[in-house]
């Protein structure tokens, strides 16, 4: 194994069990015990013992179950697992993922109108080049 796929291995080792100790921190946060949420997320013990400890990289679907387990967004999992990338943050944004009466496609279609507005915005601001009128 060369010095780059040795890089390479450790990264993901390490996004892993960042994931898993990101997971862990939610639970114990959340009030919840391992059982509980493996429970409420579908999984066996074991297998969410070993998401936590980064021995496991769990897939986009078990993130989905161990999110709605802890009823957090599904997004902020994703990226933690590398899965997406970091969305701009702002309190609209914040809002609208902390928002647990929403689904997560109604805070996705939410966040896309709202970039939509800042986009159009953006461009009209950026095409104004007129002088306002004194």
């Amino acid at each position: 194994m060369d010095r780059v796929d040795k890089a390479v291995n450790k990264a993901v080792n390490q996004a892993v069990s960042d994931l898993g100790s990101y997971i862990r921190a939610q639970r114990n946060n959340a009030q919840i015990s391992l059982r509980q949420l493996a429970k409420l997320a579908g999984v066996s013990n074991p297998y969410l013992s070993q998401v936590e400890r980064g021995l496991r990289k769990p897939s986009a679907e078990i993130l989905q179950q161990i999110a709605n387990g802890l009823r957090i967004s599904a997004e902020a999992l994703y990226v933690q697992a590398g899965i997406l990338e970091r969305r701009e943050s702002g309190p609209v944004v914040d809002a609208i993922l902390a928002d647990q009466e929403l689904s997560e496609r109604q805070k996705q279609v939410l966040l896309d109108i709202y970039a939509s507005f800042r986009r159009e915005r953006e461009t009209a601001a950026d095409g104004d080049t007129e002088q306002p009128e004194e």
